[in-house]
């Protein structure tokens, strides 16, 4: 990885360590479920990792769906911080149109946007920023 357009260290979640994870997936599974039914987008599975951002590190601005491969449909991330405040930085930063949305990455919060179509970006932070960041994603 480059450090200079992303500085998140991350660890892939195969499968549920603990109780917390678990439910979570759930919950996730759930609103995949729901997605189809009330959108019909055809969803299949749900990958994901954690990420954590030291002190300074960043993500620059991106799509998260490849050139080469369209599986992924929606991106989705839950923030695990406490205690996050407008002064610990670290927004997630969303290109709408032609202006921008900062998300702070509150802990509990649920992000989730078209991973083909929304332009996004992480803003440093001044303390360890962590989340669970994924994908719904059709058949490859």
């Amino acid at each position: 990885m480059r450090p200079d357009v992303r500085g998140d260290e991350i660890l892939w979640l195969a499968s549920p360590d603990c109780a917390a994870e678990r439910r979570l997936l759930d919950r996730l599974e759930a609103l995949r479920l729901a997605f189809n039914r009330e959108l019909s987008l055809g969803l299949f599975e749900f990958e994901c990792h954690y990420a954590a951002y030291p002190p300074g590190a960043a993500y620059a601005r991106h799509l998260d769906r490849f050139v080469t491969d369209a599986s992924r449909v929606l991106s989705c991330i839950v923030y695990l911080n406490s205690g996050w405040s407008e002064a610990d930085g670290g927004a997630l930063r969303l290109h709408v149109g032609e202006g921008t949305v900062d998300v702070l990455p509150e802990g509990g919060t649920l992000v989730v946007f078209l991973s083909e179509r929304f332009w996004h970006e992480v803003l440093p932070a001044t303390r360890l920023r962590l989340s669970l960041t994924g994908w719904f994603r059709h058949r490859a």
